[in-house]
């Protein structure tokens, strides 16, 4: 785990520090989080460190208790659902929001993350294709100026990339497919068709889910 720049706010780095190695699977669901072992391993005092398990808690990332350390929460297949379906609601209605204000700056920038997105697939790097597909979502929502509308998908995205790493363990196909409508919502975008991006959002979105229910389903069998 990386150590906090002196030149930062503790509280804040220990935060983004932490939120990135749950995310990424580094600390697992139920995994402790003692003070004297992380405040000493991210070299920072125990006060900063209480702040940062606040904020962490208050995301649904950890859960707090008395007398005990705070613990890595739990992500449950329904609890997945339910942010998915979240997502589906807010991620459709925000693209037809914003298809009339993403400019041919932002289309490059699309165009550069599915190229990126389709090296990540050719090697079989497949935590870096869900990095770069979460990106590709969040650029689509940073056009919104409805502040409440971003920071909501931001944090359903955030708490949807802990069960999307389970997908890093399925077979190229999810990604393969993933990236192939990515690219057909780019198009209807460039298009500036509304109806044909919201409808490709969806069917992108629907997708997912498939996807997702596809490996529980295969491995409770």
């Amino acid at each position: 785990m990386k150590k906090i720049p002196k030149s930062s706010r503790l509280s804040d780095q220990a935060f983004e520090i932490l939120k990135e190695s749950i995310l990424t699977g580094e600390l697992r669901a139920g995994d402790p989080l003692p003070e004297e072992k992380y405040s000493k391993q991210l070299g920072i005092s125990r006060t900063p460190f209480r702040d940062t398990l606040m904020r962490l808690a208050s995301e649904g990332l950890i859960i707090q208790r008395t007398g005990a350390p705070a613990v890595v929460a739990d992500f449950t297949k329904e609890m997945s659902l339910e942010y998915m379906e979240l997502r589906n609601l807010l991620e459709v209605y925000n693209i037809e929001k914003t298809v009339m204000k993403i400019d041919s700056g932002m289309i490059r920038n699309l165009k550069e993350n599915l190229e990126l997105q389709k090296q990540a697939i050719e090697n079989n790097r497949y935590a870096e294709f869900m990095r770069l597909d979460k990106e590709f979502h969040l650029s689509l929502v940073s056009v919104n100026t409805n502040t409440e509308i971003r920071n909501l998908l931001q944090k359903i995205n955030d708490d949807l990339s802990r069960s999307f790493l389970i997908l890093s363990k399925t077979v190229p196909e999810s990604a393969e497919e993933a990236h192939k409508e990515h690219i057909e919502i780019l198009k209807a975008i460039e298009l500036q068709d509304i109806v044909l991006a919201k409808n490709k959002m969806l069917i992108h979105l629907s997708n997912v889910e498939k996807r997702f229910l596809n490996y529980y389903n295969e491995n409770e069998n």
